[in-house]
């Protein structure tokens, strides 16, 4: 099937101007992080910040509709609590300590409150497939408006993408794509079907699927590929040669 007239209809390229500030940049995976200093922590965020590094981090929702920087649905991992995140408030969660620090839980305004604009900033907005994620969307954009600093809204879910393209399309949007050797025409004509509904600006992609067909199509229409993640100097050679720019972190970092 000729996706290509129907890629260029319904998910024209961005403005090169627009999304200029993607390529080239390197970003840390929910900020500079290591031992002592936990992923998307303002700690991780000011490590970052140190080395001129854009920061990628992780965005859902408190049971008070706020937006809060944490990757994982519970809290088990990254914490001593146990339980779901999105079942406490805003305020109750900027009360954990984060595992093997002294930072705790940050919110989306604390976070972006830092960086200043000092670096670009890659917002991923995590959602459910049996919720719907415009609540965590508004409250992302309530945050960022009036924010100067370069920064971008991506997520997994088309539904962000399609809800910025219509509620605020001066944010940069992304698609965050993985393919899990999923290439089958069916799954082929989803990515597509993904790629009409977010109505993205950039792609940000699973290194572990580079090269891609999918991938190199769009980068040839003009759309960046950010690739995430970089963890090896084997996988930034990958990532230099197909992509734009790294989501990196460990020895993936240059």
């Amino acid at each position: 099937m000729p996706f290509g007239p129907i890629d260029r209809l319904f998910a024209p390229a961005p403005a090169a101007a627009r999304v200029a500030w993607l390529r080239g940049a390197q970003f840390a995976h929910r900020g500079l992080h290591g031992p002592g200093v936990p992923e998307n922590s303002l700690a991780a965020a000011s490590a970052a910040i140190e080395r001129a590094l854009g920061i990628e981090c992780d965005v859902q929702k408190s049971a008070d509709g706020k937006a809060v920087v944490f990757h994982d649905w519970d809290l088990d991992r990254l914490t001593k609590r146990t339980g779901p995140v999105g079942a406490l408030t805003a305020e109750k969660l900027g009360q954990i300590f984060l595992a093997g620090s002294i930072d705790r839980i940050p919110s989306l305004r604390e976070f972006v409150g830092l960086v200043g604009g000092q670096v670009p900033v890659l917002i991923e907005i995590k959602s459910k497939r049996e919720t719907h994620p415009a609540p965590l969307c508004f409250a992302v954009r309530r945050v960022l408006e009036g924010y100067r600093g370069a920064y971008a809204v991506m997520s997994f879910d088309p539904r962000v993408g399609h809800w910025f393209a219509r509620h605020s399309p001066q944010a940069v949007r992304g698609l965050v794509v993985t393919e899990e050797n999923r290439r089958s025409f069916p799954w082929q004509l989803y990515r597509h079907w993904c790629l009409w509904h977010a109505k993205p600006d950039f792609l940000a992609y699973d290194v572990r699927d580079l090269p891609s067909r999918f991938a190199a199509a769009q980068r040839a229409r003009g759309f960046p590929v950010l690739t995430w993640t970089v963890r090896s100097p084997e996988l930034r050679e990958i990532a230099a040669h197909y992509a734009d720019a790294p989501i990196a972190e460990g020895a993936g970092i240059a």
